[in-house]
C-alpha cells in the first residue's frame, strides 16, 4: 500500500510533483530506489546522487596526524540539536575521532581506548545518563597512506571530508590546493575520483535513462541512443572529481588543480561523510 508519507518522502528527495511521486509508487510497487530512477526516465527529477537529508542530529568530525599519514572520520548522533551544539556531546564526539586515530579502531573495541582516567566507553554512558537521549556512533574510518590526507571540516560540523592524496605536500601553495580539493568535494558531492571508477553497471544504467529521456522527449531510437551517449560525458563532468570544474575557478578542472600539486600528484581516494545521509 502506498502510504502519503511515502509519497512525501519521495518528493522530498526528487522535487518531483505529488502526483508524479505517486504514479512512480504505484509503478514500481512501493520501491523508493525504483520510483526514483523512474522519475529520472519521466525527466520529472533530475537527481543522479542520494539526496544529503538528515534523519538524526550530531555531529561528523575529520581529523588528521600532524604529519598527515593516519586519519579518522566520525558520525556522532543524538536526537536534538540542543544536545548537539552541547559542549560536552561535542567534547565527546571528538574524543571519538581521538580515539579512532590513535587505536586505528573502527568497532566496538574502540570503547575501551584510554581519554585520561576514562574509557571512551564510560564517557560514553555519562553523556547517556546526562542527556537521556539516545546517542550512537553511526561510523567511524581509520585512514593510513604513504601519501597525505587532509581532513575538511564545514562549519557547524554536519559534513565533514577526508582526501588522500598520492604525494605529501611541499609546500604551503600545495597544501593549500590540497584544501580547496577537499572543500570541493564537499560542495560539488562528487560519486568517483576519475571515470576508471565508475562500474559498467552504473554506466549502463544512466545510458538507459538517457535513453528513456530522449524517447518520452520523441526521439526517434537511434536519435535516442547516440544522444544518451553523447551525454554520458556530461555525466563524468558532474559525477567525476577530477573532472569538474573547480569550484574556485571555474576555467580549470580539478585534474588542472591537482597537475599543480606535482606532477606525480594524484587523487588516490576520498570519503564524505553528511550528517543522516542514507548509507
Amino acid at each position: 500500500m502506498i502510504t502519503p508519507q511515502m509519497v512525501k518522502d519521495l518528493r522530498e528527495k526528487t522535487g518531483a510533483g505529488m502526483a508524479d511521486c505517486k504514479k512512480a509508487l504505484d509503478e514500481t510497487q512501493g520501491n523508493m530506489q525504483e520510483a526514483i530512477e523512474y522519475l529520472r526516465k519521466k525527466g520529472a527529477a533530475s537527481i543522479a546522487k542520494r539526496a544529503d537529508r538528515s534523519a538524526n542530529e550530531g555531529l561528523v568530525i575529520a581529523k588528521t596526524t600532524e604529519n598527515g599519514k593516519q586519519g579518522s572520520l566520525i558520525e556522532a548522533n543524538c536526537e536534538t540539536d540542543f544536545v548537539a551544539r552541547n559542549e560536552e556531546f561535542v567534547a565527546f564526539a571528538n574524543a571519538i575521532a581521538d580515539c579512532v586515530l590513535s587505536s586505528g579502531l573502527t568497532n566496538d573495541d574502540v570503547w575501551n581506548c584510554n581519554i585520561g582516567d576514562k574509557t571512551l566507553g564510560n564517557l560514553r554512558d555519562e553523556i547517556l545518563a546526562k542527556f537521556s537521549e539516545r546517542i550512537e556512533v553511526r561510523r567511524m574510518e581509520f585512514f593510513v597512506t604513504e601519501g597525505s590526507l587532509t581532513p575538511y571540516n564545514h562549519a557547524g560540523n554536519k559534513l565533514a571530508v577526508m582526501l588522500e592524496m598520492s604525494v605529501a605536500a611541499s609546500d604551503d601553495k600545495a597544501q593549500g590546493f590540497m584544501r580547496d580539493i577537499s572543500m570541493q568535494i564537499a560542495a560539488m558531492n562528487p560519486l568517483y575520483v576519475d571515470r576508471n571508477f565508475v562500474s559498467q553497471e552504473a554506466l549502463n544504467k544512466e545510458i538507459e535513462i538517457y535513453r528513456e529521456q530522449a524517447l518520452n522527449e520523441g526521439k526517434k531510437p537511434e536519435i535516442a541512443d547516440r544522444i544518451a551517449q553523447g551525454r554520458v560525458e556530461k555525466y563524468y563532468q558532474e559525477t567525476c572529481l577530477v573532472e569538474q570544474s573547480f569550484v574556485k575557478d571555474g576555467n580549470k578542472t580539478v585534474a588542472d588543480v591537482v597537475k599543480e600539486i606535482g606532477a606525480d600528484a594524484k587523487v588516490v581516494k576520498f570519503r564524505r561523510f553528511f550528517l543522516g545521509e542514507q548509507i
